[in-house]
């Protein structure tokens, strides 16, 4: 059994309790604008450029099979529409200038990386969590690896947009301790326009996760000023949640951020909201003091 990963991320502190080990699954049915990992967008392995390392050896030119590669004048070209992402100029380049993103490994290949440290997971009541890309996209594979770690004591989450059949988030919720679900605007249109697809499917799932039980649950929002943080989405948000009955633990407000941008340059791809502002510490405070007024636990991370 395998799937496509593109990072296994050590020592995380940020995406559940204690110290973690991330498995970045890579494949997602949304294209949210300000999304900080595209690489996780296509589950196919995909090349990162780094031509600011790039020190002229044409290794790379020598092994390219598909024409992808060649120079023009004394320059190097790549031509990614031509690109087959077969690794092999990464391969060979000594500079690193060339890295091919994502790879299908098997269960055992991610058990033995989250076991190296087992011991932290102990001392600090961490364990694992699963994020991408889209975990459910790949609910056998991520439920082989949860059994094995919880077998072994080890927490289990999740990050989920919510956007896959409810079949996939059934199966995976079985085997995990902890969901961390977004939501990123409640209205359907709005939600269509910005990241591809209407909010329906991610609803309904959130509401059948809440009637399962078994499982602590943590509505995640991005806050990106201007797209989903006028006060009718606040509150509407916040009455959502309110209806689930008790069965999220808190809501987490995530400030958008611009770490990802350079990577929408490596991947020859179009970063569309650059103009955006970050959040300022006030505008994010606001926001939580509206949805406290509802009772919820609110938490800025």
């Amino acid at each position: 059994m395998e799937a496509p990963v593109f990072d296994i991320q050590r020592f995380s502190v940020h995406d559940g309790p204690g110290i973690r080990t991330l498995v970045f699954l890579k494949g997602c049915g949304l294209r949210c604008p300000w999304c900080s990992n595209p690489e996780s967008q296509l589950s196919q392995p995909q090349l990162m450029l780094y031509p600011e390392k790039c020190i002229g050896c044409h290794k790379c030119l020598e092994v390219c099979e598909f024409g992808a590669i060649f120079v023009e004048g004394e320059q190097l070209h790549y031509n990614r529409q031509l690109c087959r992402a077969c690794g092999k100029c990464a391969e060979v380049c000594p500079a690193e200038a060339r890295k091919l993103v994502g790879k299908y490994v098997d269960v055992d290949y991610v058990i033995k990386e989250i076991e190296k440290d087992a011991l932290f997971y102990r001392n600090s009541g961490g364990g694992v969590t699963f994020g991408g890309g889209e975990p459910a996209l790949f609910p056998e594979f991520v439920k082989a690896i949860s059994t094995e770690c919880r077998k072994r004591g080890i927490n289990v989450a999740i990050e989920t947009c919510g956007y896959a059949p409810w079949r996939n988030l059934k199966t995976i919720a079985a085997s995990v301790d902890l969901i961390m679900f977004d939501l990123k605007h409640m209205d359907a249109h709005t939600h269509r326009k910005l990241c591809g697809h209407s909010n329906k499917l991610i609803l309904d799932n959130l509401e059948k996760l809440c009637t399962l039980g078994g499982n602590e649950i943590i509505v995640r929002m991005p806050i990106i000023p201007g797209l989903n943080d006028e006060e009718e989405n606040i509150h509407n948000t916040a009455e959502f949640v309110l209806s689930l009955g008790g069965a999220i633990s808190r809501i987490e407000l995530l400030p958008y951020h611009k770490f990802g941008i350079k990577k929408y340059e490596r991947l020859g791809m179009l970063y569309q909201i650059e103009d955006v502002e970050v959040p300022s510490d006030e505008h994010m405070i606001a926001i939580r003091k509206i949805m406290e007024k509802y009772g919820l636990n609110v938490k800025i991370v």
